[in-house]
């Protein structure tokens, strides 16, 4: 570790990210960014912003869902409606030092926030500003995903609505894009002493996936519509089966190799060789095996409905074939990939309790950095205006007792 810091698990050692937002995407790049070292500050108003009581809930009514994507932050609550509270934030953003300068944000509107009103106090700064869409009207991952085209392709072939996938995708994804371009910023900065002004729409992030995994360009160049599904893989043979006990499986078959396990595993090699000759198709073709997907399963499902989850999984394990049962979120809490897995480890988080919580899912040189809990609200406050704007405690005194901060919420 050098003098800044930094080192290879905390390569942002040094950098200061003020962050006012809420719900998931900027939250989750400020986490990450913390995660990888830099010193991220996250501003709130004065009682929490609109994510602050976010389910899911403990049952003394702490938001589990907040502390789960502020973890290693510092927090800093403080009047943001009132001119003292936006001139006291603004100098934190603009001020902190040579890695400070830097603001992420999900927040419009708020012309003391705009680049322009804050580059005029500090040249190089760095301001990433989540939106909706891009022409700045608003957005939300829900509303994102019904307009990208996924839901219609979504559920059991025989479905006709619209069916919304639970995991925000496009929020994950746009938190990760934000932390790479603030790393990327944070770079350029260092190596030209330039600022960047920095916006990225949440739309944009879910078209961009769209046209880069092809659904989009099919769309351009195909006047076949992409079919619904169901649990099936398009362009590959994937199904879920279940076994005499209920226990379900995805079995994914990508190469002949696979193909040819499963085809084993179950003692229909024979029955596949003689339908292969009867449709004329080449099974070692993964194009043919999608689209006989169908009469494929049908052969498989009597050897998984034979067994148990239990015999099912003895036997695949001695298998190439890629594979999983279908697990509740109770049940992969309590396996062995969570409490035996060093990405987690146990963290007391005031307020909710003791808990395997993760760490960032990349190990650097063979460990992962311990996760840290997320602040109480205005935790940080005091220590925050006093390390980085020299406020003596006299002049924190008259900002709390004029409620333009407020401590440990």
């Amino acid at each position: 570790m050098n003098e800044t810091g930094r080192s290879a698990a905390r390569p942002l050692a040094g950098v200061r990210v003020v962050e006012i937002s809420s719900f998931v995407a900027a939250p989750l790049a400020g986490m990450t960014l913390s995660q990888l070292g830099a010193d991220v500050i996250r501003v709130d108003p004065l009682g929490g912003a609109a994510d602050y009581h976010r389910w899911p809930l403990t049952d003394d009514g702490a938001s589990i869902y907040w502390t789960g994507l502020n973890k290693g932050k510092r927090s800093v609550a403080a009047d943001l409606r009132s001119d003292a509270g936006q001139q006291l934030i603004s100098r934190l953003i603009t001020g902190s030092g040579p890695g400070g300068g830097i603001l992420l944000t999900n927040t419009v509107g708020r012309d003391w926030l705009d680049y322009d009103t804050l580059a005029a106090q500090r040249r190089d700064l760095i301001r990433l500003e989540i939106l909706g869409r891009a022409d700045g009207s608003n957005a939300v991952d829900y509303t994102v995903n019904a307009a990208v085209g996924f839901p219609m392709v979504t559920g059991p072939a025989e479905h006709a609505g619209p069916i919304n996938q639970v995991l925000p995708a496009w929020d994950l994804l746009c938190g990760m894009y934000a932390a790479l371009a603030i790393a990327g910023a944070v770079r350029h900065r260092e190596a030209t002493g330039e600022g960047s002004r920095i916006t990225l729409p949440l739309e944009d992030v879910a078209l961009a996936t769209a046209g880069n995994l092809g659904f989009l360009t099919e769309a351009m160049l195909c006047e076949t519509p992409r079919p619904r599904l169901g649990n099936a893989i398009y362009g590959q043979y994937g199904q879920h089966f279940t076994g005499a006990d209920g226990a379900t499986f995805m079995i994914v078959a990508l190469t002949s190799r696979h193909f040819h396990a499963l085809t084993e595993l179950t003692g229909t090699r024979a029955a596949v060789d003689a339908l292969a000759t009867a449709l004329d198709a080449d099974f070692t073709d993964e194009g043919a095996r999608y689209h006989h997907r169908d009469v494929l399963t049908g052969l498989f499902t009597p050897w998984f409905r034979a067994r148990t989850g239990v015999e099912i999984t003895a036997a695949l394990e001695r298998t190439s074939i890629l594979w999983e049962r279908y697990r509740t979120f109770h049940e992969v809490a309590g396996d062995p990939r969570v409490t035996a897995n060093p990405l987690f480890a146990q963290m007391l988080q005031p307020g909710v309790g003791t808990y395997l919580a993760p760490s960032a899912p990349a190990s650097v040189n063979g460990s992962h950095t311990a996760p840290q809990p997320a602040p109480r609200l205005g935790e940080h406050s005091e220590a925050v205006l006093r390390e980085q704007l020299g406020l003596p405690p006299t002049a924190i005194a008259q900002l709390r007792d004029a409620a333009v901060i407020a401590t440990e919420s």
